[in-house]
């Protein structure tokens, strides 16, 4: 995809800085953090939202969820973290290219659902 800036940074386009990349995926901290540990996992296959995966996704999506927690612990999520999948544009996707936000911090997040 020309214009996804996602795409742009797996063609070294537009820099990040990087903290993991294999052939299937990359992880990079965000730009603009929620927390002090925020990073995001993203395929370099373009699948512009969690709604667009098929069966054939299986293996991808089974492989960016077991990596959250080792990627998690090496940036300092020592006693948990949170992983964030936003799909499409009523659940507040920005970028359409599926990606997993992974935020943690030594002191607990706040809530992201209240009770009411």
């Amino acid at each position: 995809m020309d214009n996804c800036i996602f795409c742009k940074i797996l063609r070294d386009e537009i820099p990040a800085q990087k903290i993991y990349e294999d052939n299937d995926l990359i992880a990079f901290n965000d730009i603009h953090p929620a927390a002090p540990i925020h990073f995001l996992i993203i395929p370099r296959t373009h699948i512009a939202s969690l709604m667009e995966c098929e069966k054939t996704h299986q293996q991808l999506l089974g492989k960016m969820l077991l990596l959250a927690p080792t990627l998690a612990k090496e940036q300092g999520c020592t006693d948990g973290f949170r992983t964030i999948i936003n799909t499409g544009r009523v659940g507040g996707q920005e970028v359409f290219h599926l990606h997993i936000h992974i935020i943690g911090s030594k002191n607990r997040l706040p809530a992201m659902i209240h009770k009411g």
